[in-house]
């Protein structure tokens, strides 16, 4: 069974407090796991909330009436959220996915107040005993993306939408520089920030910024399809975020992140149905299948398409790292000499940008 409410509607229903036992789920073991999910945008965003929601539709499929799920979409990041995940948790949920960066302190205040509740928050790096955070090596696909770039920019000039200077959104950035660099020393990246994760007409009055001062090739760290659709009607290049976006863009876009979180879904709703479920932080990538590709433009040339495939596959065997050294950032000074490369924990703390990145870092 599924529930999908929207946020104004959660927050005026009845549901009512302090109703439920406080025993743990498993103790009701008769009763199907009620399962929620909290999404930042609207659900038909063909982005982020699109991908999470994609997911929670393979969970059901895969669970049947083992589970009930409901989702809420369109949730700002802020007080909104700890009111929406609060109502989730006081409502019988058992089992809480916060899907954004932004819902990981209320997730875990909400998780102080309900003990018995398991909660998982996406792209967030907090946990408790009830809390977990799960995230993605997007990172991994703008190496390939760079690759792509290298050889299909004639400019030699990349536009790049970016939402929030976090260390994700960083490493992205960095992660192309560095693989189109390798190929092509020549090439900018140009950022221009929309301070925003969803927003149609600040993607595209970026995207079209970026046009206009030359690039010939937008990336974003964003989740509408906006960009792409820019780029179609421009008549330049794009890759996608989140999702498949090439029928916005089927000339412009050239690959993009498939965000594949059905796998992971189901793997921990198993858990916690079982009883094995454990706090934990997991970081998946095209390993773990959870980052995928879109298909390539079907116009780029096999032997761009063969250098891409091989960066992909290099990742996946661990003979490519893409912070391999060496590493310069744009201040001329040595991160990481060669032979080595950032570990996990530096990449996710990632604040500076490398040699070959324009634009303000805010702090």
């Amino acid at each position: 069974m599924t529930l999908p409410i929207n946020r104004r509607t959660l927050l005026k229903s009845g549901l009512a407090a302090g109703t439920l036992v406080a025993a743990p789920w498993v103790a009701r073991a008769a009763e199907p796991l009620k399962v929620g999910f909290v999404y930042p945008s609207p659900v038909n965003d063909f982005g982020w909330s699109y991908r999470h929601e994609i997911g929670r539709q393979q969970l059901v499929e895969a669970l049947g009436d083992r589970i009930e799920t409901t989702y809420v979409d369109n949730v700002p990041e802020g007080p909104d959220s700890e009111r929406v995940i609060m109502r989730l948790a006081r409502s019988g949920h058992k089992l809480i996915f916060t899907c954004s960066f932004g819902y990981m302190d209320p997730t875990i205040s909400v998780a102080e107040r309900f003990p018995d509740v398991l909660f998982e928050n996406n792209t967030g790096y907090k946990t408790a005993d009830n809390v977990s955070a799960y995230n993605a090596r997007f990172h991994e696909a703008r190496t390939v993306f760079g690759v792509i770039a290298a050889h299909q920019s004639k400019s030699g000039i990349i536009g790049v939408i970016a939402s929030f200077p976090i260390p994700e959104v960083v490493m992205s950035i960095n992660a192309l520089a560095l693989s189109a660099r390798k190929i092509r020393p020549d090439i900018e990246l140009r950022v221009i920030w929309v301070n925003k994760w969803y927003d149609p007409g600040l993607e595209a009055d970026a995207a079209k910024t970026h046009i206009a001062q030359g690039a010939d090739i937008l990336t974003q760290i964003t989740n509408s399809t906006a960009p792409t659709q820019v780029a179609e009607e421009s008549g330049v290049f794009s890759f996608g975020q989140d999702n498949d976006m090439s029928a916005f863009g089927p000339n412009a876009h050239l690959t993009g992140v498939v965000n594949n979180w059905g796998p992971y879904y189901i793997r921990r709703v198993r858990d916690a149905l079982e009883g094995s479920w454990q706090s934990r932080s997991s970081w998946d990538g095209f390993a773990e299948d959870v980052v995928q590709l879109a298909p390539y433009n079907e116009n780029l040339a096999p032997e761009v398409v063969q250098a891409a495939e091989a960066t992909r596959t290099a990742i996946i065997s661990g003979d490519l790292h893409p912070f391999a050294g060496p590493i310069v950032n744009r201040d001329g000074g040595e991160v990481i000499p060669a032979g080595t490369a950032l570990e996990d924990k530096a990449i996710h703390s990632m604040n500076w940008f490398v040699d070959g990145v324009e634009g303000d870092l805010p702090s």
